[in-house]
């Protein structure tokens, strides 16, 4: 169980209890966020690439069409065991670490693209910034993405934000407004920004897939929620969602902060 006391006010969180869930319902990119990702020069053919905080491989599984060759890691055992089992199925050969990012050990100039996707706001900058940094080759990229659905401007996902803070008051991960994407200044001892990308983006689902994907969040699944509170969400959320359309549209903002190693 991880605890950070900026996230969630310190409330306990564990990915790997959602790993089933996240395997399932968490793979919702569209195209379009891996072509942008590929039009920044990055995850393409003849780059090695390392994947921090790889969850169940969604980011390798679905890049390695484009050609890079990919080593994904996570701190969460059940997380890679989903990413080992997927990428099998998938007959894809992808390499993947269980460990914490702050403890990676690679040579240097091993990568030409760090990668961290929806997950950097959980690692210990401080750390882990002269590792990324030292893992990079000359003129590497350190590539952070981020996704979120806009609730201002869907009723659906409004509602269901509303039902994970009901069971779960704790929960920060909702919210979600569009904003500047600055360079930070985290940044600026190790990179300089190459890219600052913003864009809004579509994503269809069901009822079945959005459910999924709200309780695969952090605010349910991967949360200390007991078994009860997890089945009384369940059933508030679905039957909410026998009120909406089998099929609809959720609006999510786009956030790729390119940074080049100096």
């Amino acid at each position: 169980m991880i605890t950070n006391q900026e996230i969630d006010h310190g409330k306990g969180f564990d990915w790997g209890l959602a790993s089933a869930d996240y395997a399932k319902y968490r793979d919702i990119y569209p195209e379009e966020f891996y072509r942008r990702i590929t039009g920044l020069g990055c995850c393409v053919r003849g780059q090695k690439v390392l994947d921090l905080g790889t969850g169940t491989g969604v980011l390798p599984r679905n890049m390695s069409k484009y050609g890079a060759e990919f080593v994904g890691t996570d701190i969460s055992e059940n997380q890679i065991r989903y990413a080992k089992l997927l990428s099998r199925q998938a007959g894809l050969s992808i390499d993947y670490l269980c460990a914490a990012a702050e403890d990676l050990d690679f040579p240097e100039e091993s990568f030409d693209v760090v990668t961290a996707c929806q997950c950097f706001m959980y690692f210990d900058k401080e750390a882990l910034l002269p590792k990324i940094h030292r893992f990079l080759k000359k003129d590497g990229h350190f590539l952070i993405l981020f996704m979120a659905w806009l609730p201002d401007e869907s009723e659906i996902a409004k509602r269901s934000e509303e039902l994970v803070l009901k069971y779960n008051p704790e929960w920060t991960g909702g919210g979600m407004k569009r904003y500047e994407l600055k360079t930070p200044g985290w940044s600026e001892e190790w990179f300089t920004a190459a890219h600052a990308v913003t864009y809004d983006i579509p994503v269809v689902f069901t009822r079945e897939s959005w459910h999924g994907r709200i309780k695969a969040c952090r605010g349910i699944g991967a949360s200390s929620l007991s078994q009860e509170e997890i089945a009384a969400w369940e059933k508030e959320h679905l039957a909410y969602l026998e009120t909406v359309p089998e099929e609809f549209s959720i609006p999510h903002y786009v956030t790729m902060l390119d940074l080049k190693k100096k």
